[in-house]
């Protein structure tokens, strides 16, 4: 396994531990099932995609800028699927 791999997978995993342990003590989050699927597949799925972008180009600037970017496109769906800054159809709220 890649060593970009083995440190983003338990990332991501611990990631996604902390809506599930926050709702064993609060009732303030509640996530359902295909909520923790959606966040699963964002989350796993950037790790994925980086790891092949770090293995792909050798360029440092290219890998910077591209991991910027998915970051960058990660961090707006999930807002946006958490409180809809936009106004989608998607928006959470």
């Amino acid at each position: 396994m890649k060593k970009t791999l083995k440190i983003g997978l338990p990332i991501a995993t611990c990631i996604l531990l902390i809506p599930l342990i926050t709702m064993l003590f609060s009732r303030e989050v509640n996530w359902s099932f295909f909520d923790f699927l959606v966040a699963a597949v964002l989350l796993y799925g950037t790790v994925f995609t980086i790891s092949f972008i770090l293995n792909t180009f050798k360029s440092k600037t290219q890998r910077l800028l591209l991991s910027v970017i998915i970051i960058s496109a990660i961090i707006l769906i999930w807002i946006e699927l958490a409180v809809g800054i936009f106004g989608s159809p998607l928006a959470g709220s």
